[in-house]
C-alpha cells in the first residue's frame, strides 16, 4: 500500500508483497546453483573432447553452463537484496522500500537471458542439435531437471503477471481525488467486473436475470474500493491487524465491565430468557423448523455431511421415473428425484407429507418445499440457503430497492436480490397455499429457512401476513442488510431470528462491509509491523490465539485505536483522525458520498444470539475446601439482542463455522439437552 508501479503503471501488489516469494525462489535457486556447479565441474573439462569445439559443439555447451552458473548466482544476489528491501518498513512507509521497483525492473529484465539459456539448454538435452554428447547419468539428469523446472519457473512468473495485472492500471491514484474522475473511473471498474462475471460464469448468462445479477455485483464490488489504493495482500493483513484490534477492544470492555460490577448481559437460564416471550417463541420448535431448514438442502447436504455413505442413505428415498409421488408435485428434480429424496432423509417425512417442492434454481429464484407438518397442525414452507454460485449472486445484489406490503412503512427499502427471489417465490406459491389449507383448514403457516433462505421467508411472510395474520417465521442466520429498520421492528412480532456466536452472515451487509473497509485502512496506519510480520502473525493466530502481548505491541500508539472505536467509521474519519497518508485523506473526503447503497439494512425478528460460554475455572483450591462442586457446565449463554449488534463485522476464528446450519442445529440441540440435564450442587 499504495500498489506498486512498474513499467509505468499500477499492479495489484505492492512493493511488501515480495518477501516471501523472494525467499522462496531464493531457495529453490540456491539448490539450482548447488547442483549446476557440480556439473559444471564435471563437464566443463569434458567439453573440450567433444566432437566439434564450435558452436554446435564445445563451446555452445561451455557458454550454457558458465551462463546458467553466473545467472543462478546473480539471481540468488538480486533476490536477497529484493527480500531485504520488501522487508523494510510499515505497510504505509513506502519510502523506506523505493529501491524495490528498480531492483524488481532488473529482474524482469533478466528474464530474456534466462530464456535464451533454457533455449540453449532444451537444445542440448532434448533436440539433439549440439554434437556434444553428456555419457555421466547423474549430470545428464540434472541438466534435464533445470531445464524443465526452469520452463515450469517461467510459467508460473508469466501466470503471476498476469494475476496481478491492473487492467486499469494506467490510471494515476492521484486523478482520483476529483469527483468527475472517481465517476468516470467507478464506470470504468464496473464494467471490467461484469465482463469479467460474464466471462467466468458464462453459463448464468441464460438466465432470465444472469445479467442484471452480474451488473448489480459488479457496481458493488466498484463502489466498496472505489478510490482506494489497496492491494489483495493489503486487505488480508489489515483482517488480521483487524482480529487483533477487536480482542483487545473486546478485553477492555470486559475490565471496564469489571470495574463497574455490570450484571452480565448474556445468561445461561433458558425459562428467564423466554420468560416475557410468547409461547411459539421456544427452542424446541426452533430446533424442529431448523431441521425443516436444513432438508430443504437437499441431497448435496447429504453428501456435504456424509461423504462415504451419503449415497447409501439417499439410495433408499430415489424414486424411478415410474413411481412418482401421487400426492406431491415435485418440479425441476432430476429423473431419480434426488433432491426429493434428501428432503425425505432429513426431514424423516413420508413422500405424503410433502405437498409440494420446487428445486428450481436461478438466479433470484430459490428451491423450496411446502411440507404439512401434522406433529405441530402446522403448513410449513421451507426455503434452502445458498449452496450454488447463482444463489452466491443473488446474496450479492446487495442494493436496496423499495419494498412494499400492508402495514410497512411507505419508505420501507429491502436487500434487491432477496426482493426479487420473494417475488418469484410468491407466484408459485400462493396456488400451493390454496390448495394446502383446503385440505388442512385449521393448520396453521410456517415459514422457515437459514442464511438466505431465512431473508427471502420473512419477505414472502411480510407478503403474506395480510392473507394468513396468524403466520410465524424462524429464521437461522439471516443476513444482517435485509430490511429497513422500521420494517424490522415490525417483523418482532412474529419473526423469531436465531444467531450462533460470530456468525459472518449475521452481520454482513453493504454497511457493514463499507466499515470494514473503513477500519481495514485505519487500523493499517496504526500499525508498527511490517506486512510480513503481520502474515506470519496471522499464521501463529489461527493456530494458538492471540496473545496477550500483541494486543498493545502492535500499535504505534495503542490510545488512537480507541479514539478510532465508533459504530460509524467513516464518520469518525470526517472527524479528523490523524493519518499519515493520502490514501487517509482520500478517505475522510465525502464519505456519504461514497455509500454504495443510500437505506440502511438491518436484521429482522426478535433476535435470539447465542454464544458459547467462556469456562471459568476455580481460581483457587480455597473453592475445593469451601465443598463447592461442579458437576456440569451450561456450554451456551444467549440473550435477546437488536439489530445495531450486528453492524459491525467481527474477524473471529469461527465466523464462518458458526454459520454452518449443522453447527446452529448442534448448539441449539446441545442447549436443549443441558437444559434437562443440568446440575449444580454444593457441598457444605
Amino acid at each position: 500500500m499504495p500498489a506498486l508501479r512498474l513499467l509505468g503503471r499500477k499492479w495489484l501488489a505492492a512493493s511488501d508483497d515480495l518477501v516471501f516469494p523472494s525467499i522462496f525462489e531464493l531457495l529453490f535457486r540456491f539448490v539450482w546453483l548447488v547442483l549446476i556447479a557440480l556439473v559444471v565441474e564435471v563437464l566443463y573439462p569434458i567439453t573440450w573432447q567433444c566432437q566439434t569445439d564450435g558452436w554446435h559443439g564445445g563451446a555452445f555447451v561451455r557458454l550454457y553452463l558458465c551462463g546458467t552458473l553466473a545467472l543462478q548466482a546473480s539471481l540468488m544476489l538480486l533476490l536477497a537484496a529484493l527480500a531485504q528491501q520488501s522487508a523494510r518498513g510499515t505497510i504505509t512507509e513506502t519510502d523506506a522500500r523505493k529501491l524495490v521497483s528498480p531492483l524488481l525492473l532488473l529482474k524482469v529484465f533478466l528474464v530474456l537471458p534466462e530464456v535464451a539459456l533454457n533455449v540453449m539448454g532444451t537444445m542440448w538435452m532434448f533436440c539433439e542439435v549440439i554434437e556434444c554428447s553428456v555419457t555421466d547419468t547423474f549430470s545428464s539428469i540434472v541438466i534435464q531437471s533445470i531445464v524443465l523446472f526452469n520452463w515450469v519457473q517461467l510459467a508460473l512468473t508469466v501466470f503471476g503477471l498476469f494475476m496481478v495485472f491492473d487492467p486499469l492500471g494506467s490510471v494515476n491514484y492521484g486523478d482520483m481525488q476529483d469527483t468527475p474522475n472517481q465517476v468516470r473511473h467507478h464506470r470504468k471498474v464496473t464494467g471490467l467486473w461484469s465482463r469479467r462475471f460474464r466471462w467466468a460464469f458464462c453459463w448464468l448468462k441464460r438466465d432470465e436475470h444472469g445479467k442484471e445479477a452480474f451488473q448489480q455485483v459488479a457496481a458493488l464490488l466498484s463502489a466498496l474500493f472505489r478510490s482506494t489504493d489497496l492491494v489483495p495482500s493489503d486487505v488480508v493483513a489489515g483482517c488480521v491487524l483487524l482480529r487483533v484490534r477487536q480482542k483487545r477492544e473486546t478485553r477492555e470492555m470486559r475490565r471496564i465491565q469489571m470495574l463497574n460490577d455490570e450484571e452480565p448481559i448474556y445468561t445461561t437460564d433458558v425459562n428467564k430468557v423466554f420468560s416475557e416471550t410468547p409461547p411459539w417463541m421456544n427452542l424446541d420448535d426452533a430446533l424442529h423448523y431448523l431441521r425443516l431448514s436444513i432438508a430443504a438442502y437437499g441431497w448435496p447436504y447429504v453428501l456435504y455431511r456424509h461423504c462415504l455413505t451419503g449415497f447409501c442413505k439417499l439410495a433408499r428415498h430415489l424414486t424411478c421415473c415410474c413411481c412418482r409421488p401421487k400426492n406431491s408435485i415435485v418440479t425441476d428434480d432430476n429423473c431419480c428425484l434426488c433432491h426429493f429424496a434428501g428432503v425425505k432423509y432429513m426431514s424423516k417425512l413420508s413422500a405424503d407429507d410433502i405437498i409440494f417442492a420446487s428445486f428450481n434454481n436461478r438466479v433470484f429464484e430459490l428451491p423450496f418445499c411446502v411440507i404439512s407438518d401434522h406433529d405441530r397442525e402446522s403448513i410449513v414452507v421451507a426455503v434452502r440457503g445458498s449452496i450454488s454460485l447463482r444463489d452466491i449472486f443473488t446474496d450479492f445484489s446487495a442494493g436496496s430497492e423499495k419494498f412494499e406490503a400492508d402495514g410497512l412503512p411507505e419508505d420501507t427499502a429491502a436487500h434487491k436480490g432477496m426482493s426479487m427471489g420473494a417475488a418469484k417465490m410468491l407466484r408459485r406459491l400462493l396456488p400451493v397455499l390454496d390448495r394446502a389449507f383446503a385440505q388442512f383448514p385449521h393448520y396453521d403457516l410456517v415459514l422457515t429457512g437459514h442464511s438466505l433462505g431465512a431473508g427471502v421467508a420473512v419477505l414472502v411472510a411480510l407478503k403474506l401476513r395480510p392473507k394468513y395474520p396468524q403466520l410465524k417465521v424462524f429464521a437461522f442466520s439471516t443476513p444482517a442488510g435485509l430490511i429497513s429498520r422500521e420494517a424490522a421492528r415490525f417483523t418482532e412480532s412474529f419473526v423469531m431470528t436465531i444467531g450462533v456466536g460470530d456468525d459472518l452472515v449475521m452481520r454482513l451487509s453493504v454497511h457493514s462491509i463499507e466499515n470494514l473497509r473503513t477500519k481495514v485502512i485505519q487500523t493499517i496506519h496504526a500499525t508498527k509491523l511490517p506486512k510480513y510480520r503481520i502474515m506470519l502473525n496471522g499464521f501463529g493466530y489461527a493456530l494458538f490465539g492471540v496473545p496477550a502481548r500483541d494486543l498493545e505491541s502492535t500499535w504505534r500508539r495503542p490510545e488512537d485505536l480507541e479514539a478510532n472505536n465508533s459504530d460509524d467509521s467513516d464518520a469518525l474519519l470526517v472527524q479528523g483522525v490523524s493519518t499519515v497518508s493520502a490514501e487517509a485523506a482520500l478517505v475522510s473526503r465525502n464519505v456519504f458520498a461514497r455509500r454504495f447503497s443510500s437505506a440502511r439494512l438491518f436484521t429482522p425478528g426478535r433476535i435470539l444470539h447465542i454464544a458459547r460460554r467462556k469456562r471459568m475455572g476455580i481460581e483457587n483450591n480455597e473453592a475445593d475446601e469451601e465443598g463447592k462442586v461442579r458437576t456440569q457446565e451450561p456450554t451456551y449463554e444467549m440473550r435477546w439482542a437488536c439489530p445495531e449488534d450486528f453492524m459491525e463485522l467481527q474477524v473471529m476464528p469461527r465466523m464462518l463455522l458458526d454459520h454452518l446450519p449443522e453447527n446452529v442445529h448442534r448448539t441449539i440441540q446441545t442447549i436443549i439437552e443441558e437444559k434437562h440435564s443440568y446440575r449444580v450442587t454444593q457441598v457444605v
